[in-house]
């Protein structure tokens, strides 16, 4: 199986404006979807992320991204294995945070070197 890394991307202000009930029932959703994952072999790790970042460019670090205006970040990522990235992606659509348009994932394959 190949590896592949799911990231989870979010809009920031309705992160910021979720109640903590709300907060707590998308946790619940994403961890029954990992443990999901886990169960049928295919989830290697996950964390969530913080908001707080640091963009960096060789002369250049901003606070808050790549530009002002950004109102979506990486919240959280996956790391899974699977037969192929349309194997990983449609495994990425079964997330109930994706099926409810709360999130978008970034299905990503590792560069494995031999």
């Amino acid at each position: 199986m190949k590896k592949f890394m799911f990231l989870i991307r979010e809009d920031l202000a309705r992160l910021a404006a979720m109640t903590e009930a709300e907060l707590q029932e998308d946790i619940a959703a994403m961890t029954a979807w990992a443990e999901a994952l886990a169960a049928g072999g295919h989830l290697l790790s996950g964390e969530p992320l913080e908001p707080e970042t640091r963009y960096l460019r060789k002369n250049h670090i901003a606070s808050d991204g790549p530009f002002a205006e950004t109102r979506e970040s990486v919240s959280g990522y996956f790391l899974i294995q699977a037969e192929s990235l349309d194997h990983a992606a449609q495994l990425a659509a079964g997330c109930p945070s994706l099926q409810e348009d709360k999130i978008a994932i970034e299905v990503r394959p590792l560069m494995i070197y031999a």
